[in-house]
């Protein structure tokens, strides 16, 4: 898929999320990479038959201090090439990206993996 059909179902996604998450959200870029490296994949413990689809780096918001500012914008990662392998379809891509998004935005807002799972499941089971 070209990128620039990639990033439109990107802003499709997005706009999927709810307002209040979307409206809270800020010095936050959302990137769109090809693929994640193999030192990344190695440097998060990755093996050679799993992949990374989304990526949060920055400092989440509640590990933020007094002093935190004048930084460069927190990111998202999203790699396109493991999204369209895993999704199988466009209709199902704009979901599989909605659900990265909603898993990386989570780090940002300082969520555990537990609760952001309890959200991703009540979020797409609410939208069925």
């Amino acid at each position: 898929m070209q990128r620039e059909k990639f990033e439109s179902l990107v802003a499709d996604a997005l706009a999927s999320i709810p307002k209040p998450f979307r409206d809270a959200m800020a010095n936050l870029a959302i990137v769109v990479e090809d693929e994640p490296g193999k030192g990344l994949l190695r440097a998060m413990g990755i093996g050679p038959h799993s992949t990374l689809l989304g990526l949060y780096q920055g400092t989440p918001l509640p590990a933020r201090g007094w002093d935190y500012g004048n930084t460069l914008p927190d990111r998202i990662l999203l790699f396109q090439g493991p999204i369209e392998r895993e999704s199988g379809g466009e209709g199902a891509m704009v979901a599989e990206i909605g659900e990265t998004l909603i898993h990386e935005i989570g780090h940002y807002f300082g969520m555990s993996e537990a609760q952001i799972m309890d959200i991703e499941e009540h979020y797409w089971n609410d939208r069925a």
